[in-house]
């Protein structure tokens, strides 16, 4: 999980890097293009077939993930890694936040009180990141990275129902990258595509390592779920935020006020204990794939 982890920081430094030269459609495009390919010869190399019996639950699944992805991509670019990165791992607190609205819906609030704790401790991390008045113009990236938090939730949902449906994590994986691609490339046929005259070869020079490790990541999350312990791995995913604050400062330049750390601390903890409180409740859920 740390190792996965890592793979998807540094992923995420590419998506910064490369985000100056190429837009978020090009970005999810070319990433799926990779992580297609790479996937595709590692199931070939398994003996894993691709043929899916339940397409459609692939194609919702690749929808709310491309959307979340995007996102995501997004809020890298505009906002420092760290802060980035940390909006994203809120997808904890948001299915705490679905368990606890579930609750509600069906009269059992009463024994939901420690997790909504979770959730209001989470959101009030976030206001403290984010800062929201008139002058803080990171604003609606923030909301954006926010957003793809709470696309990365219900992916949960939707990851979960293909396990259990029987689909191998391989080809789920495969599936929601051709998805990538085929979102990506839609989007680039709506918004153009970059000039490569004025691209930059830093940022050519990502392409393809930004597929790989995401498809490294995904494999490593993947193992680490099917073998270890749910909550001992759940909680370990959150050093993807370390390895992010440590790129973001050390190799990005990025600047972070005091009362940002604090809600990041926040925002770490009330995820860290909404995940023991849901596993009690929910003790399959896996883990996102970016």
């Amino acid at each position: 999980m740390v190792l996965g982890s890592f793979f998807f920081a540094t992923m995420a430094v590419g998506v910064k890097v490369a985000s100056a030269s190429f837009n978020t459609f090009e970005l999810v495009f070319y990433r799926g293009v990779v992580s297609v390919l790479f996937i595709a010869l590692v199931l070939r190399a398994r003996g894993t077939p691709l043929k899916t019996p339940i397409p459609m639950m692939h194609a919702w699944r690749s929808v709310v993930g491309v959307l979340s992805m995007g996102s995501w991509f997004y809020a890298i670019a505009h906002l420092p890694l760290a802060t980035a990165m940390t909006l994203n791992y809120m997808s904890g607190v948001w299915v705490a936040a679905f368990i606890v609205g579930g609750a509600m819906l069906y009269g059992r609030s009463e024994r939901q009180g420690p997790l909504m704790a979770t959730v209001l401790a989470g959101f009030a991390g976030v206001v403290m990141m984010l800062r929201p008045t008139i002058e803080q113009n990171q604003l609606f990236a923030g909301l954006i990275g926010l957003l793809s938090g709470l696309g990365a939730a219900l992916a949960y949902m939707q990851v979960t129902a293909l396990g259990k449906a029987g689909e191998p994590e391989g080809r789920t994986v495969f599936y929601f990258s051709l998805g990538s691609t085929v979102c990506g490339l839609a989007g680039i046929a709506w918004t153009g595509m970059s000039s490569w005259s004025s691209v930059s070869w830093q940022a050519i020079a990502w392409l393809v390592p930004i597929g790989i490790l995401a498809s490294l990541g995904q494999w490593c999350m993947t193992r680490a779920y099917s073998c270890g312990s749910t909550l001992l791995v759940a909680n370990l995913q959150y050093s993807g935020i370390v390895f992010g604050a440590f790129y973001s400062l050390l190799l990005l330049g990025d600047s972070i006020p005091l009362i940002g750390w604090a809600g990041m601390a926040l925002i770490v903890v009330s995820g860290l204990a909404a995940t023991v409180l849901r596993t009690r409740i929910l003790p399959d859920t896996p883990a996102e794939v970016h």
